[in-house]
């Protein structure tokens, strides 16, 4: 890895951030596929710390939060019968919580979809903003226990509760395996504070999991390029949203989600974000004094 000079670096995360999958890039960048992992797994860290840091007070009126499923090792399903599966093999659920306004990616975390992983998503979420803000999530029982908790009062909360079918005409049908369930109703539910009704909405958080989908391989569906460990799932998701907020712009705004945020004062480049993996890089270890060897006659 430290033979990588900085354009090999940039070129490989350039693949991993527009959809490539590790194979295809260890082929176009012409290096190994452990080379592309670890360096992966280095962006990752560099990623999520810096997100971890930077991201907080943040203005924003309106959050609309929802999670994408996708999995580890094996589908659920085939878990039990799967060779060596891991601890964490089968569903893995990202959830993301997104500023209507500016795009931006306040929150986001990978794991289960139980009410442990909801209030410790809500937690984080409430953390990083600066003020009161219209709350808007689906209709998964989980998030009526974690905004409480994290948001007490101080929020107005409401749910879009989405009534969903089999696609018309799919029946038992393969198109019924590949389309999407059509909806069928939508219900607005006022939990707590005053929500505007006309912003209780979920569809910028929606076509987000859109833009996963199509800029994160392993998230693309009915491949074999899911995530083999969710370490390194972690690692990818890490590195995708910190792509979307400050370096990719966004196609309405003209800026990225962070410079209309106010997170960033400029464009980023992918040759920032292979900085900040050197920035985290630990210092060489010394090897002690130099000692001449004397030869004795």
């Amino acid at each position: 890895m430290n033979k990588l000079d900085m354009k090999s670096r940039t070129l490989i995360l350039k693949c991993l951030c527009e959809g490539m999958s590790i194979r295809a890039t260890s082929r176009l960048a012409d290096v190994s596929k452990n080379t592309v992992n670890k360096l992966l797994i280095d962006a990752g860290k560099a990623c999520a710390d810096y997100h971890y840091n930077i991201v907080r007070n943040v203005k924003a009126s309106v959050i609309q939060c929802d999670e994408i499923w996708s999995f580890t090792y094996a589908k659920q399903k085939n878990v039990k019968t799967a060779k060596a599966a891991p601890e964490d093999a089968g569903d893995t659920w990202t959830w993301t919580a997104i500023d209507s306004e500016s795009k931006l990616i306040v929150s986001y975390m990978v794991g289960g979809r139980d009410s442990e992983y909801a209030a410790a998503f809500m937690e984080d979420l409430q953390s990083r903003l600066a003020n009161r803000v219209q709350l808007t999530t689906d209709g998964h029982k989980a998030y009526l226990e974690a905004v409480e908790g994290a948001f007490g009062g101080d929020v107005d909360y409401a749910m879009l509760v989405k009534h969903y079918g089999s696609p018309d005409g799919a029946g038992k049908s393969h198109e019924r395996k590949y389309s999407p369930a059509e909806c069928t109703g939508a219900k607005k539910v006022k939990i707590s504070g005053e929500p505007e009704k006309t912003l209780v909405s979920t569809s910028h958080v929606e076509r987000q999991n859109l833009t996963m989908r199509m800029h994160m391989r392993r998230f693309t569906r009915l491949t074999n390029a899911f995530s083999k460990k969710v370490e390194n799932h972690i690692h990818a998701v890490a590195l995708h949203f910190m792509f979307y907020n400050f370096v990719r712009i966004h196609q309405t705004l003209k800026v990225t989600p962070a410079m209309e945020a106010g997170i960033a004062d400029s464009l980023w480049t992918l040759e920032d974000i292979v900085g900040l993996i050197y920035a985290d890089a630990p210092a060489p270890k010394s090897r002690g004094p130099y000692k001449k060897k004397i030869n004795s006659n």
